[in-house]
């Protein structure tokens, strides 16, 4: 074995590939093979641009509550690599993931594989041995050439497309569209959540002969102030409608598209467990609420405009009585004008933080610089993300708001510097190893 230790295995998968991003299948399906990698029970994928994480959390929230044992693989993680891979609620243990990476080492020969790759092997190595019902995965930024695209899915789920990750997926929402439907599988279930898709990701589905399954076509909902209801296509082709459904706390469009894929999974679930689901569903670092000293502070890892939209909604639904600052990093690769753009009249004011060591975020200059341009005031340099959150925090007083987001980088280390604070423990953010949730 290559390493004892979990943290040195992470350290190396990081440098023994020669680019941290390198789309296609060809390498890890000849791993995947060489490990024996072929999964008995039904799978459920989930692409898109933002909402994945919501509707795994969902989905898994929902089939758990029916009594269902399930996996589920996410990315990236926020605190702990442990948190990408869950067995029936579980975060997996270091010596579990030792295990699977010692052997994927083992079983590549000189196949070199990246950072994801290794961890999306490792997931299906121990799903593979863990007896469960169901798996339910999350693709990384694309969908055709993403390394969890060697699993053929009963049903993919689709859930957004905007523009995000551009110089990977292209900047138009076409070509993005294209590459998300990559995961659509001929004679099996798509379910489309956005609401207008693009044209090209329909086209490939009916082009393949995928069973599609459009919102606003085979799948509705409509809300009131503390329920909804629910319509959509049954397995048998006939109608099917939940009524005074309970409010989860994750988007309303993402479970949407959930109750429409859990409709053709070949797996009972009560109404029962529906509505025991989406009271349970949560999912860290979105939209998520801490109070501190009758500070509410909002973490959430918005980091392209449709997720700041939603940001923006949210902040909307749910007034403070007090003022509203932010605390700001983010990737220098983001459409960071529009982002500013959007939630400039959501902030009092603005704590940019930097992302000390991380060559990819951009400066709390370069965003001041952009603030600037755009008319914004109010603005500071508060150093990293701990020493931003303790000013912004200083600041502030009861019945005040601070909204912690952009990376994921950004909110983990906010988790961190609360957790030592008093403001949140960590395993109430994450599932701890070990606890049911």
């Amino acid at each position: 074995m290559r390493f004892t230790r979990l943290d040195d295995w992470l350290r190396w998968l990081e440098s023994q590939h020669p680019r941290e991003i390198d789309l296609g299948l060809e390498r890890v399906s000849v791993v995947a093979k060489a490990l024996n990698i072929a999964l008995a029970m039904p799978v459920i994928t989930v692409a898109g641009t933002n909402g994945k994480g919501s509707c795994v959390a969902l989905s898994s929230a929902i089939l758990r509550a029916e009594g269902y044992r399930v996996g589920t693989y996410t990315s990236p993680h926020l605190v702990e690599y442990n948190e990408r891979i869950l067995i029936d609620g579980r975060l997996v243990s270091d010596d579990e993931l030792i295990s699977a990476f010692a052997a994927i080492d083992a079983a590549r020969g000189l196949t070199s594989l990246t950072y994801f790759e290794f961890g999306t092997l490792a997931a299906l190595w121990l799903f593979q041995r863990a007896e469960l019902d169901v798996v339910v995965l999350e693709v990384g930024l694309g969908g055709r050439l993403d390394a969890v695209n060697i699993v053929d899915a009963d049903i993919a789920i689709v859930s957004s497309i905007a523009i995000d990750h551009e110089a990977w997926l292209g900047r138009d929402r076409e070509v993005i569209g294209r590459e998300k439907a990559g995961v659509f599988r001929k004679g099996q279930v798509a379910v489309v959540g956005d609401l207008r898709p693009p044209q090209s990701l329909l086209d490939y589905g009916r082009d393949i002969g995928a069973r599609l399954f459009v919102r606003e076509q085979a799948f509705t909902y409509s809300a009131s102030a503390n329920q909804w209801r629910w319509r959509g296509v049954g397995a048998d082709g006939e109608p099917v409608e939940y009524r005074g459904l309970p409010m989860p706390v994750l988007k309303l469009d993402n479970a949407a598209s959930v109750l429409q894929a859990l409709q053709h999974l070949d797996m009972p679930v009560s109404e029962g467990s529906v509505c025991q689901g989406l009271r349970r569903a949560t999912l860290a670092g979105r939209c998520q609420h801490i109070v501190l000293d009758g500070v509410d502070i909002v973490l959430d890892v918005a980091h392209n405009p449709a997720a700041v939209v939603t940001l923006r909604e949210h902040l909307r639904d749910h007034e403070v009585s007090g003022r509203t600052r932010c605390v700001f990093a983010v990737m220098a690769d983001k459409a960071l004008a529009e982002m500013i753009t959007i939630l400039m009249p959501s902030f009092d004011s603005w704590v940019l933080a930097d992302l000390h060591g991380n060559t990819r975020a951009a400066t709390s200059g370069d965003v001041a610089a952009q603030l600037a341009a755009l008319g914004v005031s109010g603005v500071e340099c508060g150093g990293s993300v701990a020493e931003s959150l303790r000013r912004a925090l200083g600041q502030s007083q009861r019945g005040d708001r601070l909204v912690v987001f952009g990376s994921f980088f950004t909110v983990a280390a906010a988790m961190l510097y609360l957790s030592e604070n008093g403001g949140v423990t960590l395993n109430s953010a994450v599932a701890p190893r070990g606890t049911i949730l």
